[in-house]
């Protein structure tokens, strides 16, 4: 079927992502689990509210922007944790009028981060809830050890203008069990200080439905789950049905039997190869393989004839839906299968 609508463009089936969105929420329910989903793969208000409809306790954001961006949007998202280390003068003072909108919680891993928000926040009226961030395996931003943890988490309690809000990770898949051992004894510690633990909130898709093999922590972050993408059929964790959002694109050419090319390039799919080959996955085509993109291009070719014409329209599940969220002014919402509005991405290019 060939839809009336300019391309590349991406679409939404709203139907896929609400059911993708109560099948965690349900599983969070049944073990106890907060669900605070991070919204850096739809960026769209109206889609976090289809979250918290669904029981969500709040969002998680990356970005002060982004976090603006969302709640500028809505009158309903009150409860907002961003999960990056904040520097700079510039972006404190955007973080205060934020914390006077709304339940803020900010995170840090390191002295500085933590003298730099005291510094700033000691001069406000309210203070603002900092929790610690903690490497748990993925080796990216966190303290190595519990006894970081409790250490910085001490700095926090004691800092002007901070409150100890708990402890936050973003841990590698399938890494329940070091998870369970690292928060388990940073919390000892933190306790053994005089200080209670409110939060320890985790994240990740590919491992949250695993998220209860965990127990210490009480709060689950997912991103991508509400789409889910070409990494995560791989994984084994979502199927092609599950995947909500898709790039519809446009046949350009078909300069050989086995090779056709699309209005889909690196600034639509994104080169994130994720561990995969090939740039995404052409719905109906299992015999097609993207195996080249520039930045307006994308190559389509195929061991047989490729049997495309100028003009059809493919469908693509990405290698990383997140990405192509932020590459897009407006996503095309379909439900029941037809087309109903367009939801402009009112956090996209928030970056800072």
């Amino acid at each position: 079927m060939t839809l009336s609508i300019e391309t590349p463009a991406v679409l939404v089936d709203l139907d896929v992502a609400r059911r993708n969105v109560l099948a965690f929420q349900a599983y969070a329910d049944r073990h106890g689990i907060r669900v605070r989903p991070h919204i850096k793969t739809h960026k769209l208000p109206q889609m976090a509210e289809l979250q918290l409809d669904a029981g969500a306790v709040g969002i998680t954001c990356q970005k002060v922007s982004e976090a603006e961006a969302m709640v500028e949007g809505s009158a309903r998202i009150r409860d907002v944790l961003i999960t990056y280390n904040i520097l700079g003068e510039e972006k404190l003072t955007r973080l205060e009028r934020l914390n006077t909108r709304v339940t803020l919680s900010v995170v840090a891993d390191n002295r500085t981060v933590v003298e730099g928000l005291s510094a700033h926040f000691a001069r406000t009226e309210k203070t603002l809830t900092v929790l610690v961030e903690c490497n748990t395996g993925a080796d990216r931003c966190g303290v190595a050890t519990p006894a970081e943890a409790a250490r910085l988490a001490r700095l926090i309690a004691d800092a002007p203008g901070l409150r100890f809000g708990g402890l936050m990770t973003y841990p590698p898949v399938g890494a329940a069990a070091q998870l369970e051992s690292f928060m388990r004894e940073a919390k000892r510690l933190i306790e053994a200080d005089g200080l209670e633990v409110p939060s320890i909130t985790s994240g990740g898709t590919p491992s949250m439905m695993q998220a209860a093999e965990a127990p210490i922590a009480t709060e689950y972050r997912p991103g991508t789950y509400v789409y889910n993408d070409r990494s995560l059929v791989v994984r084994g964790v979502a199927t092609w049905e599950d995947c909500a959002l898709t790039v519809l694109a446009t046949v350009v050419s078909v300069p050989a039997e086995n090779r056709a090319i699309i209005d889909a390039g690196s600034k639509v799919l994104t080169s994130d190869l994720l561990g995969l080959t090939g740039y995404g996955h052409v719905l109906g085509r299992d015999d097609i393989r993207i195996d080249q993109l520039s930045e307006e291009h994308g190559r389509l070719v195929s061991d047989g004839p490729i049997g495309l014409a100028v003009g059809e329209q493919v469908r693509i599940v990405p290698n990383h839906a997140c990405v192509v969220t932020n590459m897009f002014d407006a996503v095309h919402i379909f439900e029941g299968g037809v087309p109903k509005e367009k939801w402009v991405v009112v956090a996209r290019g928030r970056v800072l």
